[in-house]
C-alpha cells in the first residue's frame, strides 16, 4: 500500500514509520521536515500537500497541538490552537483527504486518553479529543466509496513517559508496539468508525 503518515517524525510517529515501512511505500510528512511539508492547522497547506502526492491507499496522522495550561490561564486564543491543529486539521484532512484515498482505502486520526481520563492543564486538549471521537464516528455513517475512518486513542506511551509521567501519576505507559499495533489496526483491517483505545 501506498501510505501517507503525517508526523511521521515525532515520538508515535517514527516507530509506527519504521513497521509500516516494512512492507509498504511510505510517504512522511511533517510540519518542518518529511518527504513533503504540510500544516495541517491550514487547509490550503493540506490541500497542496494532497495535490503533490496523488492517489493514496491510506492516511495516517499523528499530528496536532493543543495548549496545555490551567483553565484559568487558557484564552480564547489559546483556545482556538487545538481547535485549529488538533481538531480542524484532523477533520480537513478527512475532509480534503477523502477526494485522494482509493475506495476501501482507510484514514487513520489519533487523539488520546485525555478524552476519557483528564488530568490538570488539559481542558483545552481533552475537548478537541473528545470532538474527534465523535467526528469519528458520524463521519463513517456518510463517508463515500468506502472509505474506514478511525481514531487511535493512546494513553502516555512508553518512550514519551519521562517527559509526562509527572502529569500522569500513577498511569501505566502503553508500550510503543501495542501503539503500533493499533495503528495497524487500523490500517490494515477491516473496522471501520472505531475508536481504538489503547491504555495500558
Amino acid at each position: 500500500m501506498k501510505i501517507l503518515v503525517i508526523g511521521g517524525n515525532g515520538t508515535i510517529g517514527k516507530k509506527v514509520v519504521s513497521y509500516l515501512k516494512e512492507k509498504h511505500e511510505i510517504i512522511v510528512a511533517g510540519r518542518t521536515q518529511g518527504d513533503v511539508i504540510v500544516d495541517i492547522a491550514n487547509s490550503i497547506s493540506i490541500q497542496s500537500m494532497f495535490d503533490k502526492i496523488g492517489e493514496l491507499d491510506a492516511v495516517v496522522c499523528i499530528a496536532g497541538e493543543a495548549k496545555w495550561d490551567t483553565f484559568d490561564s487558557l484564552t480564547e486564543e489559546d483556545y482556538y490552537i487545538g481547535l485549529k491543529s488538533k481538531l480542524m486539521g484532523q477533520v480537513n484532512l478527512v475532509r480534503i483527504g477523502k477526494n485522494y484515498v482509493k475506495n476501501r482505502g482507510s484514514i487513520t486520526l489519533s487523539t488520546g486518553i485525555l478524552a476519557d481520563d483528564p488530568v490538570i492543564k488539559t481542558t483545552s486538549a481533552a475537548m478537541v479529543n473528545g470532538a474527534i471521537h465523535s467526528f469519528v464516528r458520524a463521519v463513517d455513517l456518510e463517508i463515500e466509496n468506502e472509505i474506514r475512518v478511525n481514531v487511535v486513542s493512546l494513553g502516555m506511551v512508553a518512550d514519551a513517559y519521562e517527559k509526562y509521567k509527572d502529569y500522569f501519576p500513577g498511569h501505566n505507559p502503553v508500550s510503543m508496539n501495542k501503539a503500533i499495533n493499533a495503528y495497524v489496526r487500523s490500517i490494515e483491517g477491516k473496522g471501520r468508525g472505531e475508536i481504538i483505545r489503547i491504555y495500558k
